[in-house]
């Protein structure tokens, strides 16, 4: 409850240090290899705390129902190409670009366990633009 408490009144700064290592990594000479590497780590991590959330198999399931398998194979592509565009390809900005994606597509992954989120963003978004 007190982290919470912090953490609204704005006194975070436990998570600022996390943020500035990450960072860090951008200022090493091979930088935004690692940076794309542990961005990517962190993303698989962050599917595999769900599958000990729910299990395995009803987590796989559930990522390949119809309603989200273009979301589950967008990100599972976005997670690949990142690594491909670092170690084979040997191409950084490829590897920030794919990050870049890796983000947008874990976010809607994400949203797509939430009931109308993906409808809402979507309809935020054409009203902005409109």
């Amino acid at each position: 409850m007190e982290k919470l408490r912090r953490v609204l009144s704005g006194h975070e700064d436990e998570e600022q240090g996390l943020t500035a290592q990450g960072t860090a990594f951008l200022w090493l000479p091979s930088g935004l290899k690692l940076f794309a590497v542990f961005y990517t780590i962190g993303n698989i991590a962050a599917l595999v705390s769900t599958c000990f959330l729910m299990g395995p198999v009803k987590q796989l399931k559930k990522m390949f129902e119809p309603t989200r398998l273009i979301a589950t194979i967008v990100m599972l592509l976005c997670l690949i190409l990142t690594l491909c565009a670092v170690f084979w390809w040997g191409k950084k900005g490829l590897a920030l670009l794919f990050c870049v994606l890796q983000f947008l597509a874990m976010t809607w992954y994400s949203l797509s366990y939430i009931p109308f989120a993906r409808d809402a963003v979507i309809k935020c978004f054409t009203s902005c633009l409109s």
